[in-house]
This record gives C-alpha cells, structure tokens and sequence, in this order.
C-alpha cells in the first residue's frame, strides 16, 4: 500500500516479500550504527512481522519500505513511530534509515520533508519529534534543513541522544 511519494522515491508498507531488503538494511552495522545494534536474519524477519503488524494497527503511522521511482530499486526506510521512552510514547517521531549506495543523493532531506507533511496531513497532533545519535552529525543537519529546532538532550543507556522538535504552521 501506498504511503506517500516523492519526486524520486515510494514510500509504502513493508510486506514479506520485503523480508531480503529488510535484512539487508537492519543487519548492516554501516547503516545502523546509529540506530542500533544490527540484526541477524532471523532478528530481521521478527521485526519485519512486527513492522507489518504495527502498520494494520496503527494507520499512517509505521516504519515503511523506501524505494526509488525510476528504477523500483529498495533504498531504505522512512518511518512516523513512537519515542522510545517510557515516559513519551504518546509522542511520535520521524526517523530514517538509508542504503549506503542511497547516501548523498538529498533522499533523506527529501524523505523527512514529505513525511513531515504527510504527518501534518493524517494528523491532529501539533508537534513531531526527532532524535539522533550525538555523533550522527549528518542527520542532525538534515532535520535542521527540514526545519526541526534542538529540543535538548536524553540519556539512553549509555549513550546520550539529541532531541528535536518540529511545531505545526
């Protein structure tokens, strides 16, 4: 099912039939060292059923499969989910997670600019959240750019995230 699209990419549900991608995006340590730890295949399959479980029951929100439009090749994922803390997961998030042969291209930028207003669209809320990794310098200048503004910072574990925070027009 369609999400959303872009200019050059789809956004719809994960299926199955994603189970390969999905492991090839969630077991890589390169893209993931921000996020968390990488998956085995079978890790990767629980949290795709999940994902997909997640989905039916929660309308326009979920993790998402990413492709691009001129080639239907899977780039990655774009995703409108919960904080992960127990204390905010009222509160929904933005996140993504690309690809190396997808970086550099402006498909973040491009990703967190459309969910942003498909969030805006499907939703009432009047704000959306963001975190990052500390060191994740490059996803903190794309949710700048997108127009997120520092919301201070949150210990998790042993690692400290940085907060942001976007506020409805």
């Amino acid at each position: 099912m369609l999400i959303f699209e872009t200019s050059r990419l789809i956004v719809r549900q994960f299926t199955n039939d994603d189970a390969e991608n999905f492991f090839l995006l969630n077991g890589d340590e390169e893209v993931v060292r921000y996020i968390r730890k990488p998956l085995n295949k079978d890790e990767a399959d629980k949290f795709l059923q999940q994902n997909i479980e997640y989905c039916t029951a929660n309308p326009h929100l979920g993790r998402w499969s990413v492709d691009e439009k001129n080639t239907n090749n899977f780039v990655g994922s774009c995703a409108l989910i919960p904080l992960p803390f127990e204390d905010e997961k009222d509160k929904i998030q933005i996140g993504y997670a690309l690809l190396p042969s997808a970086w550099g291209k402006g498909y973040a930028t491009e990703l967190t600019l459309a969910g942003i207003d498909y969030y805006f669209n499907q939703h009432l809320f009047n704000e959306l959240h963001a975190i990052t990794s500390m060191p994740n310098i490059a996803s903190q200048r794309v949710l700048l750019k997108c127009g997120f503004a520092k919301n201070g910072t949150k210990p998790e574990g042993e690692e400290l995230l940085q907060r942001f925070l976007l506020k409805r027009v």
